[in-house]
Parts: C-alpha cells; structure tokens; sequence
C-alpha cells in the first residue's frame, strides 16, 4: 500500500461546476472564460488552456446560482494566488489551484447572469444525463 500524503485542506470543498472569468496580471485583455471544478470557502480549482506560474496573483469572477445560494444568484469577485498548477497530457488543459486571498460581492440585477449562461454551464440536478 503507498503512503498518502497529508491532506493540507482545511476547508471542505464542493464539487462545483461553475462558469468562471479568470484574469490574469489584473489585465481585462487577458481574460479568459472556464468553469471551475470544485470551490471551497478558501480556494478553487479549475483548468485553462495556458499556462500561469505558481505564485502568480489572479482575478476570479463567478456566479453562484439560485440551487446554491437558496435565494437569488451572487455574483462574487475574488483576488486569489495559484498555489499549484498541474501539468497535462498532450493536448489536455491545465488544471489550476488558487488560495483566496480577498473578494467581494457584485450587485447583480435580478437574473441577470445565470440566466445568460449557457444551458451547459448550468448544473443539472439529475446527476445521470
């Protein structure tokens, strides 16, 4: 049997499949769309298909939707830190680990994201289709 590694999680994290904006160097040109993979209250993970290095600061932008929150959609903003990047097979994305550093709330009109999002960034209830 291998030895685990210690699990350095201090937060429980949610597999979320949510449609994210990630910008990179604070630079509005160099924003790039994804969806993360899973959240939690301190970090997030999700893939690009470019490279950031470690350490590099990020701005991440995300809605939660109405099946989260339990009321209306929030749309949250946040200043993160990639901690790790992981490298990929040929031709596959790279999957990015970033530790929250601040964020805040954004005024949101009623329905006014999360119903613009594509039907596949929306998540399905019925995990089997």
């Amino acid at each position: 049997m291998l030895p685990t590694s210690p699990d350095r999680r201090s937060m429980r994290r949610f597999d979320m499949r949510l449609p994210a904006a990630i910008r990179l160097n604070g630079n509005g040109a160099n924003e790039f769309l994804t969806e993360t993979q899973n959240v939690s209250a301190r970090g997030v993970f999700f893939y690009l298909d470019r490279a950031v290095a470690s350490g590099s600061r990020i701005e991440v932008t995300l809605t939660f939707p109405p099946h989260v929150t339990l009321t209306d959609p929030v749309r949250v903003r946040f200043a993160a830190r990639v901690i790790r990047v992981e490298t990929p097979l040929p031709s596959a994305r790279i999957g990015i680990a970033a530790v929250i550093e601040e964020y805040e709330f954004l005024r949101t009109t009623p329905a006014s994201d999360f119903a613009s999002m594509p039907q596949e960034w929306k998540m399905n209830p019925d995990p089997t289709q």
